[in-house]
């Protein structure tokens, strides 16, 4: 991600001063004025700021330039704002300083010294963002390895994980394809007391009927032809740790009894044997199918279905996720771009707005696979729509076209985000949106958005 730069200055010649001084890594954007400023200050979101108190229309003074530092704290008091000053002004800047500014530096320029100055900003805005990551990371309860969420639909699936965890309590995980189901039964095993002992899954579709019970129960020696030596099956190599059984609604109606046995006993009789071996499993379980409609059929046994379901954990598709697509889609890129050699990638305003309203048919194995992809062919720093290939598939509703319903969502997602960013504390809250309280009051009754934590996301 580039590193942006916003110099306020009114002086044409100390702009170009000041625009050498800093490698090409940088995004410099220039401002002479207040106005010019606050329209770069939206456009660009710098992290660091550097403003001369002294603006038109008071070049002399500093009153235009501690107004305009107001303006910056009101409405991104994350930004480092650095405050240029005269030799003989110290009192400016230690004003400057007590108001919320995070350094000043004294003319005349110093290439040197002001580079060293900005970099330093640049390094604390860093640290600042990493540990607010962290920090809302612990508030909203998500500390599961490989799960990125932030949607109050994922995140009462993780808070529910992490009570189960700790229990041996068989747990069946349904949802669509690609979303993730085979990391929530990791999660589950890590978060247990079994996280040193195995973790041993078998897709249940993926292996031919004749072979699978062999697969899970194993096999005593001459069994039958080509068994020359006794094997485990996964259940046995799976002792004290976990046993996932993913797709278990492709399992086969004969083996299907076999598991209910076990399950109910837990023992395993392998093939060509009849003495029973006591084995010490977790079992979870994961289909994509609708289990219920299988037992409609008499595809599945209901009496297993109970068995395997004490608890259910659904997981929801990606485009019922709100607000996550954008979140998993930037972790990926980030962690992709690392992988590939290419760190500095961030996507464009097009892509952006593309991955907010794909519906993600694949889930977020498809954006995996659509973002390798961007992440090798893009011909720029920035992943455009074209590069993800998700203009094509997009088709423009009318009711996205209507500026006010789509204002109306943007805001009320954006409130809902900040509320949950800060643990629905008001005050933080309107900090963050660059509101005042009862302006985020009136929004949030607007909207009909509770401010506690046992919101309900608006219609």
């Amino acid at each position: 991600m580039s590193r942006r730069l916003l110099i306020v200055e009114d002086d044409p010649g100390l702009q170009s001063q000041m625009r050498w001084c800093f490698s090409e890594d940088l995004e410099v954007t220039v401002a002479s004025d207040r106005d010019s400023a606050l329209a770069a200050l939206r456009r660009v979101e710098p992290e660091v700021i550097t403003l001369d108190l002294g603006l038109p229309p008071d070049p002399g003074g500093a009153s235009e330039g501690f107004t305009l530092l107001e303006d910056i704290l009101r409405l991104a008091p994350m930004t480092k704002v650095i405050v240029v000053t005269g030799r003989e002004d110290k009192e400016n800047a230690v004003k400057a300083i007590g108001m919320g500014a995070s350094d000043f530096y004294q003319k005349p320029l110093d290439a040197d010294i002001l580079t060293f100055v900005v970099n330093r900003a640049f390094r604390l805005a860093e640290l600042e963002r990493e540990n607010r990551e962290l920090v809302a990371d612990r508030e909203q309860g998500n500390n599961i390895k490989g799960i990125v969420a932030s949607s109050p639909q994922m995140l009462a699936v993780c808070r529910t994980l992490e009570k189960v965890a700790p229990t041996d309590i068989t747990t069946l995980i349904t949802g669509e394809t690609g979303t993730g189901k085979e990391l929530l039964a990791r999660a589950l095993h890590d978060l247990s007391s079994r996280a040193r002992e195995p973790f041993v899954a078998i897709n249940c579709a993926a292996i031919p009927e004749n072979l699978l019970e062999s697969e899970l129960f194993g096999f005593e020696k001459g069994s039958f032809t080509g068994a020359t030596q006794s094997k485990k099956g996964k259940i046995e190599n799976a002792n004290g740790g976990t046993l996932f059984l993913d797709e278990i609604g492709d399992m086969p109606m004969a083996l299907q009894a076999k598991l209910l046995r076990f399950l109910q006993e837990r023992v395993v009789d392998r093939v060509g044997s009849v003495k029973a071996i006591a084995v010490d499993v977790r079992v979870v379980c994961a289909t994509h199918r609708d289990v219920r409609q299988l037992i409609d059929s008499g595809d599945f046994r209901e009496d297993l279905y109970y068995r395997i379901s004490e608890i259910t954990l659904d997981v929801p598709a990606l485009r019922e996720r709100e607000g996550d697509a954008l979140v998993i889609a930037q972790s990926l890129l980030k962690s992709l771009g690392k992988q590939m050699d290419r760190p500095n990638l961030s996507f464009s305003e097009d892509a952006m707005s593309a991955i907010n309203s794909y519906p993600w048919p694949g889930n977020v194995r498809e954006m995996i696979n659509k973002i390798k992809r961007s992440t090798i062919m893009a011909d720029s720093k920035r992943v455009t729509a074209d590069d993800l290939e998700l203009n094509d598939d997009l088709e423009i509703q009318d009711h996205q076209l209507n500026l006010r319903k789509v204002r109306e969502k943007a805001e009320s997602t954006a409130i809902l985000q900040a509320l949950q960013c800060c643990s629905f504390n008001m005050a933080q809250a309107s900090r963050l949106l660059g509101v005042t309280r009862p302006t985020l009051y009136n929004l949030t009754d607007k909207y009909r958005i509770k401010t506690s934590s046992d919101h309900q996301v608006p219609d």
